[in-house]
């Protein structure tokens, strides 16, 4: 790392790296990047440059978030999907992150918060693209099979607590420094994986599309999905998910081709993929997976349905660092923990491995507020960024309120593929499930 007066002030970035770039021209030293990612993020003070040779990094984006000149940037994909989206011969489908929904407006001068998804629908149509689904359908899917693999975990009393596996930078975090903690991951792909790996199988045979004409994207507020993409054990066809573009992304086609989002009619998603539940919704924030878990690990146990007023678990929402909440459902006690920032997750694992503390489900977001956070969102200012991101949150807890439909396993499309296609338990383990690898080499500067 380059250093000023003994402190280092500027992070490295691999031109390897898939998710993040640096131009060095625009650098001017400011350290922010440094500071996140050591203070923050905490990977530049967990590795040795001089042994390692190599910058380690979990692809967050958090230092492009900070960085004020664009030195440190996302990886742009989306000249390429502009060329495709030109190629009559290519189908084009795209889906539609939650916490994207909230944060798009800013970048055409909304107040942080504002829930314009029906408007987004209409501009990725004039973009091109020829489907639009909806990734909380992805969330619900991912709901239906970790509250399932908590509650088996829990009854069999096996590699407990069971760590959340929808954030990428969290997973390759804990595949790098905390290997001996991959038996307690959750084997389930995020939803994103699952929503794609769902696109390229069952929606590509029910519409009768080649997969060598079919061109997957997903919109998200994450630069680690860029990377996540990429890993092999979560594909099942060649690549699953082709490219991800992020929020600033697509703001950046959209004014491109001189699209007047705000005056857009609203639009809808389209079928098979485009129905979620608020459970899905509420994934893009600290808790919100949590959230939508136990509401489904419930109905698991019991064979009923949280009443409504007990829907809200209020203990998991805000922004505190770790949050907790306890599900008593009579047979089960279900303590859980939530880690807000990777800070505060390193701060928890070493409580629970020293003894200290006891869960029997921990979630894990690399980002502080989770994915309305994400290394892919508009920028805040360091004045105003907590209160942007409460208001973030709450653009997506206001709709889960609004929405009747709360429950993951009460989603009449979830119902559906789960009878016409996720009907068998070897496909569901291939399709939606995953392995992890210990990359504690790394540290070591092996290879």
């Amino acid at each position: 790392m380059k250093k000023m007066n003994g402190e280092d002030i500027a992070l490295p970035i691999s031109n390897e790296n898939p998710a993040i770039m640096k131009d060095a021209s625009k650098c001017i030293q400011c350290g922010y990047c440094v500071r996140i990612c050591r203070n923050d993020v905490t990977v530049a003070k967990m590795y040795d440059l001089g042994i390692t040779h190599e910058p380690i990094c979990i692809n967050c984006g958090q230092c492009a978030n900070y960085c004020p000149t664009e030195s440190i940037r996302e990886r742009f994909d989306y000249l390429k999907v502009e060329r495709l989206l030109s190629n009559p011969e290519k189908v084009v489908v795209v889906s539609l992150a939650p916490a994207v929904r909230v944060a798009l407006g800013e970048e055409f001068g909304l107040e942080a918060g504002k829930n314009i998804y029906k408007k987004i629908i209409t501009a990725l149509r004039k973009l091109g693209f020829k489907y639009v689904f909806d990734i909380t359908f992805g969330a619900d899917l991912t709901v239906m099979e970790e509250a399932l693999e908590l509650v088996e975990r829990i009854k069999n009393n096996k590699n407990l607590p069971m760590f959340t596996s929808c954030c990428p930078s969290w997973v390759k975090y804990a595949e790098i420094f905390y290997p001996e903690l991959i038996p307690n991951l959750s084997t389930c792909k995020s939803p994103i994986a699952m929503q794609s790996t769902t696109i390229k199988t069952y929606f590509a045979e029910k519409e009768g599309i080649d997969l060598g004409r079919l061109v997957n994207v997903v919109i998200a507020p994450c630069t680690s999905k860029k990377y996540e993409i990429k890993r092999d054990e979560i594909n099942v066809t060649k690549r699953d998910t082709d490219y991800v573009l992020t929020t600033r992304e697509l703001a950046k086609m959209i004014k491109d081709n001189n699209i007047d989002l705000l005056k857009l009619e609203d639009g809808k998603f389209d079928s098979p993929l485009g129905l979620g539940s608020s459970a899905g919704v509420i994934f893009g924030s600290s808790g919100g997976v949590s959230e939508a878990t136990l509401r489904t690990a419930y109905h698991y146990i019991t064979g009923k349905d949280l009443e409504d007023e007990k829907l809200v678990f209020s203990d998991v929402r805000g922004m505190d660092g770790i949050k907790e909440v306890l599900l008593d459902t009579g047979e089960i006690k279900l303590k859980v923990a939530i880690a807000n920032g990777m800070k505060n997750a390193k701060t928890l694992i070493d409580k629970i491995k020293e003894g200290k503390a006891e869960y029997q489900f921990v979630e894990v977001m690399n980002c502080v507020g989770g994915c309305i956070a994400g290394g892919g969102q508009p920028k805040l200012s360091l004045l105003e960024m907590r209160d942007k991101k409460l208001e973030r949150m709450n653009g997506l807890y206001s709709e889960d309120e609004k929405m009747k439909r709360r429950l993951s396993y009460k989603n009449p499309d979830i119902i559906k593929i789960y009878r016409e296609f996720y009907n068998d338990k070897d496909k569901v383990h291939k399709y939606l499930h995953t392995t992890y690898d210990d990359k504690s080499y790394l540290v070591k500067g092996k290879k």
